[in-house]
Parts: structure tokens; C-alpha cells; sequence
């Protein structure tokens, strides 16, 4: 007999030979109905099949997140299987699970089109219908290669051939007359997936990632456990497009890119740069009040300083290399570099630049905690791929600081820390913030014992913070642990912008060192820490989480004045300079255009205010004040405007 515990410690027993199923069958008919797939001693396994000895056994139903993860599993074996049956010849690579989806590499002479996703999926939704039985095969390896190359399935038979160790067995995973290389598990049959799938777009992908490979076609889908939620992930996709940074920040003026001129580098504009001003000056208005000091460091810095922190062994491919010679001869472009010329890098981060400025001057225990803050420009190799407008670039600034302090400062600083980037991400508008903590990464510095102190002190901060938190085994940074903080916009998508890392590795290798109270030569401990991230990122967010209608505090531009008549130009001119007086970004608007077109033109550009001045206005000094989004108009004396619109205008830390 089998012994199995269930979730909630209870026992049964059961016969050898006994699946996943028949215990979700013993428990109710109710449960073996919703049944998708179980976990056996904490692994996937298939439903039927057979328990190999006493396990703890939880069955998986699409309320589970495992649950969702295999639907998108099958979905895309049933893609493959589609596309196999439709467009014979094509061949299958690769089909993994992803946020939200799913896709299948295909290799096809011939270019799909989204054009064919109908085609597609009502094929999908035949092989959903006939319910085929999925099915666990065991293959011997060379049994394995031999069947694939011989249905012309050589990429199938390569993966086999390279990531299989010799003599051990592989899994085949079975449906109708179609199977496919997976270690699964899957669905009992095709009748179990849902309908709620559809395909969504299509893109070019090496073969392994390898530019030096042939290129793939690539087919992505979006798979859920329902109609509803499948529905309102399409609406989620439609707002994300209303809202994409990019093609706002074109229609607002705010910046552009040119991956000729500069790729993964932004050319901010005027307005673009008036956000990023805003968001600048209340952040160091924060640090200030938080005790920080600012600071500056060099961009370029000697490879010998990025060996000694590690970052050249370990960061040197996402790193810009420059050779500090001076180059001779004509003007072509082929340079040729001396053999013995040093090596020097674009700072990628800025944390061994402000170990160097602890290292300056000699530091007391009494002068620490040192919180030392930099809006500092950074530099990192990013494939041209990955690049994704003002999201993901190759130059960007962090609001970065560094908190050398004792260690038993850790948990307080830690503290005072989340306690800040709580405060600073509600002035933006930001409620729903989750905490993950990552542990130690399998390629790192330092030993374990020192990763153990590091880890215990964040978990010991944020429990101590009220913070609730998800820890993230090996996601860790290479010198230590580190908190990660994510933000739920507002249509509910999570960006990770916030982090709190903590490096006792860094100083040791660099000799950072203080005076402790008893005479003796201590290493500090280095908290890394940053709120927005990148500022670059931050404001993508920001245009996105606002559909570009900033809060008032951050718009590029606060009011407009516009003139119904040229006899209410003067006017038009006073209020604006009144108004700017009182520290307001105004702009005056007296073309000889109708008011209802200045209006809309405006309001398109998402300016929160518009003041429109007739005659009757200039004469009783009085602006007719319109808000964006609203159609109601407001009457108010132009001195009574200045305090009331000046107040609305100032940012939330400058607010009484």
C-alpha cells in the first residue's frame, strides 16, 4: 500500500500503482472534475500518473497558480500541434510558459502573417474539442534523436542531443497522432484547456538567442482559465496601448529617441525635461530632510578600480570599454588600439565611486551613519533588443545613494529607509506597493557566513518595518542580498523600481575602514539604496500610470491663458506673468484661432488648467478657469486664482 498526506496533514492509503487521480477521486467526485495536475512531494506531476511510493500529494486546479502556468503549457503544445496540422514542413523549436502567455518558436521557409491567427486558432479549438488523451512516454535518447530527425525535426533532435546526458531517458508527451519533447507535466487531455486563449503577435528570434544562428519565427498567445479573464487581460493590453510612454511622449512633446544617433539614449525636450526637473528637485528636497549628502562622481573610471570590485570579472560584458589612449593618424574610422593601452569603463553603477569618497578623510564610528546620495548617470550594454523606449536604455540616472553605517545601524537605517520610500511613493500616487527579498545568487562574493548576516539583517529590517515580504531564492545581486519594491499602477501592472541592498563585500574589497570606539579598524557595512530607480524609467511609468496627464505639481506646463479676442490679448499677457509670479509654469495662447479649437488643442496636450479671458474678463480682472477632464467652467478674480492655483501647483512635500 501507498501512504499519501494531503495539504491538510491528514493520511489515506491507497494501492501501489495508484495515480494522482484516484486520490482526488477518493476525496470527491467535485475535485477529480476541476482536477488539472498534482504535486507530489513538492513536484509537478501528472494526474495519472503513478505515485512511485509514499508522497505528499496536493491536487492542482485552475484556482491554483500552477494551474494557470500548465493551461499556458498546453496551450502552446496545442499551438505547435495546430501549425504542424495547417502549414506541414514547419518545424517546432521551443514553446515556453511567460508572463501572462505563452510562445512557440517555429522554423517555416515561409512567413506567417497575423493574417493566419484565425486560421489557427479555430484549429486549436479542434484539437481542444476532440479531447485527446495526453499522454507520458519514456524514450531511450538515441531513440529519441533517431524519430525526430527522421519526421525532419532537426532542431528537436539537437536540443535532445545537447542537453541530454548519454544513456539517460527522456520524456515524450503524446496528443492524437502529435507528440512533442517535454519534461511536462500536462493536462490529463486537450479537452481540459479552456477556450479563453488567443494569439497575439508574431517577431523574429535567433535560434538559442544566437544572432550567428538562423532566425525563428516567433508566435506569441495569451492563455487563461476563462472567458472573463482572458477578456480583461485584452482590456488591460488596449489601456496599455492608450497609455504607451512612447507614443505619448512623441504627442506631448517630451522626448524622442534615435537608435542611429544614440540607441538606448534619450533626447529629452523642453516639457520632458520640466518633469524630470520636478521630480529632481523634490527627491533631493527629500534626501536633504532625510539627513543625505550629495554628491559627485567621475563617469569614466580605470579597469583597475572595476577589478578590484569585482565588476570587471563579473559585470565586464554589460560594461562600456574605452582605451585611454589618444588616437592618431587621419580622420577614417578604423582606429587602431596600442597593445599596451590601459583600459577604462563608463560607470555602470555608481557604488565603488562613492566608496572612494568614504575612503577620502579619515571616518569615526561617530561619523557614522554616512548617507551619501547621487542623481548619477550610468551606462550599461544593453543588447539593441532588449532596448525599450524610455523603459529600458543604455544611459539613465539613478536617484542612488549609499548608507555606510556599523552594524548594528542596519535594521534602524533599514528602516528609516522603507519608511521613506513609502512616503515618497504616495506623493506620486502609488498605494500598492509588495516587497520581495533576494537571497544569494549561485555566482557571487564573498562566504556564506557573511551572506548570512547580510540576508538575516534585511529580513530582520523589514519584519521589524511591518513590511510583508516574498522571498526570491538566488535572485540576489553577486556582493549581497537585496529588497526589491514593486508598484501596482493603475491598470494593474507591477514594475519593480525601488531596492535595498546590503554589502558587506564592496568595502572589504576596496579598503573602505573607520575608527570604532575602541581605537580599532572596522569595515563599514554598505547599504546600496535607490526609490525610483532609474529616472528615465520612473517618468515611463509615470506617463504610462497618468495616460500623460501629470498631476498638477509635474506638468510641463500648469496653465494656459487663452485670449477669446485679440482685445483680450493685454489682458491674456497680465494674468500669465501674474501667475507665474506666483510660481506657476504658464503659457499664453493669443493666436487668432477659435476658442473651442484652442481649447480642445490644449486639452489634448493634457495641461491641467486653461484660463480663458474675454473682454467681460479683462474688464472685471477675472479668468474663466477650465480643468482637463471636466467641461464645467469656473469664475475667479485673477488675485484669488494666483493663491488658489499656486497652492493646487506645488509639489506634496512642499504642501502644508
Amino acid at each position: 500500500m501507498i501512504k499519501v498526506t494531503l495539504p491538510d496533514g491528514s493520511h489515506r492509503e491507497y494501492a501501489d500503482g495508484a495515480s494522482p487521480m484516484d486520490v482526488a477521486e477518493s476525496i470527491s467526485k467535485s475535485l477529480a472534475k476541476k482536477a488539472l495536475a498534482a504535486k507530489v512531494n513538492g513536484e509537478m506531476w501528472d494526474l495519472v500518473r503513478p505515485l512511485e511510493g509514499d508522497a505528499d500529494v496536493a491536487i492542482i486546479t485552475d484556482r491554483d497558480p500552477e494551474g494557470l502556468e500548465l493551461i499556458r503549457h498546453d496551450a502552446a503544445h496545442v499551438l505547435a500541434q495546430a501549425v504542424q496540422d495547417l502549414y506541414p514542413g514547419t518545424q517546432v523549436t521551443i514553446g515556453p510558459v511567460i508572463d501572462d502567455g505563452f510562445y512557440y518558436d517555429f522554423a517555416r521557409e515561409e512567413p506567417f502573417s497575423s493574417d493566419d491567427f484565425e486560421k489557427i486558432e479555430k484549429k486549436m479549438a479542434e484539437i481542444i474539442d476532440a479531447d485527446y488523451p495526453i499522454v507520458r512516454e519514456v524514450w531511450d535518447k538515441d531513440e529519441a534523436i533517431e524519430m525526430f530527425k527522421k519526421i525532419g525535426e532537426d532542431y528537436k533532435a539537437q536540443i535532445i542531443d545537447d542537453i541530454i546526458p548519454p544513456g539517460e531517458a527522456i520524456t515524450i508527451y503524446r496528443q492524437g497522432d502529435w507528440f512533442d519533447l517535454c519534461r511536462g507535466p500536462h493536462l490529463p487531455s486537450t479537452g481540459k484547456l479552456p477556450k479563453a486563449f488567443k494569439l497575439m503577435k508574431l517577431a523574429g528570434a535567433y535560434w538559442r538567442g544566437d544572432s550567428r544562428n538562423e532566425m525563428l519565427q516567433r508566435m506569441y498567445g495569451t492563455a487563461w482559465t476563462n472567458e472573463k479573464d482572458l477578456k480583461a487581460h485584452l482590456h488591460r493590453i488596449e489601456e496599455a496601448e492608450k497609455r504607451d510612454h512612447r507614443k505619448l511622449g512623441a504627442q506631448l512633446d517630451l522626448f524622442h529617441l534615435d537608435g542611429l544617433a544614440a540607441a538606448g539614449s534619450v533626447f529629452w525636450h523642453p516639457n520632458g525635461f520640466q518633469v524630470w526637473r520636478q521630480i529632481e528637485a523634490y527627491m533631493r528636497r527629500r534626501l536633504d530632510k532625510a539627513g543625505y549628502e550629495e554628491i559627485k562622481t567621475p563617469q569614466l573610471m580605470d579597469s583597475v578600480q572595476w577589478e578590484k570590485s569585482g565588476h570587471w570579472g563579473k559585470y565586464r560584458e554589460n560594461m562600456f570599454i574605452v582605451p585611454d589612449f589618444i588616437p592618431e593618424g587621419d580622420e577614417g574610422v578604423d582606429i587602431s588600439v596600442p597593445d599596451d593601452a590601459k583600459l577604462m569603463a563608463l560607470k555602470p553603477m555608481n557604488c565603488p565611486a562613492h566608496v572612494e569618497v568614504f575612503k577620502s578623510g579619515q571616518k569615526s564610528y561617530r561619523d557614522l551613519p554616512l548617507r551619501l546620495a547621487e542623481f548619477g548617470c550610468c551606462h550599461r550594454n544593453e543588447p539593441h533588443g532588449a532596448l525599450h523606449g524610455i523603459m529600458r536604455v543604455r544611459q539613465f540616472t539613478q536617484d542612488d545613494a549609499h548608507i555606510f553605517c556599523r552594524e548594528d545601524q542596519i535594521v534602524e537605517e533599514s528602516i528609516r529607509f522603507c519608511r521613506l520610500l513609502e512616503s515618497v511613493y504616495r506623493d506620486f500616487g502609488f498605494e500598492q506597493i509588495a516587497v520581495k527579498l533576494s537571497t544569494r545568487p549561485d555566482v557571487r562574493a564573498g562566504d556564506d557566513a557573511t551572506w548570512d548576516r547580510a540576508e538575516k539583517g534585511l529580513q530582520d529590517a523589514v519584519d521589524a518595518a511591518g513590511l510583508p515580504c516574498e522571498i526570491m531564492p538566488g535572485e540576489g545581486a553577486f556582493y549581497g542580498p537585496k529588497l526589491e519594491f514593486q508598484l501596482t499602477d493603475a491598470i494593474g501592472r507591477v514594475w519593480q523600481c525601488g531596492t535595498l541592498q546590503l554589502d558587506y563585500v564592496l568595502p572589504e574589497r576596496l579598503g573602505a575602514e573607520y575608527t570604532a570606539s575602541d581605537g580599532s579598524k572596522q569595515r563599514p557595512v554598505m547599504l546600496h539604496r535607490a526609490i525610483l530607480g532609474s529616472m528615465e524609467r520612473f517618468i515611463g511609468i509615470l506617463i504610462e500610470e497618468f495616460s500623460g496627464a501629470f498631476p498638477m505639481w509635474l506638468a510641463p506646463v500648469q496653465v494656459v491663458v487663452a485670449a477669446i479676442t485679440d482685445a483680450a490679448n493685454d489682458y491674456a499677457e497680465e494674468a500669465a506673468a501674474a501667475l507665474r509670479k506666483a510660481g506657476l509654469r504658464v503659457e499664453t495662447d493669443v493666436r487668432n484661432e477659435k476658442i473651442n479649437y484652442k481649447v480642445r488643442e490644449h486639452s489634448l496636450q493634457k495641461v491641467p488648467v486653461i484660463a480663458v479671458v474675454g473682454g467681460r474678463e479683462a474688464e472685471e480682472r477675472t479668468l474663466a478657469l477650465r480643468r482637463l477632464g471636466s467641461n464645467a467652467q469656473e469664475m475667479i478674480s485673477l488675485d484669488d486664482a494666483r493663491v488658489q492655483l499656486a497652492a493646487e501647483g506645488l509639489a506634496p512635500d512642499l504642501k502644508a
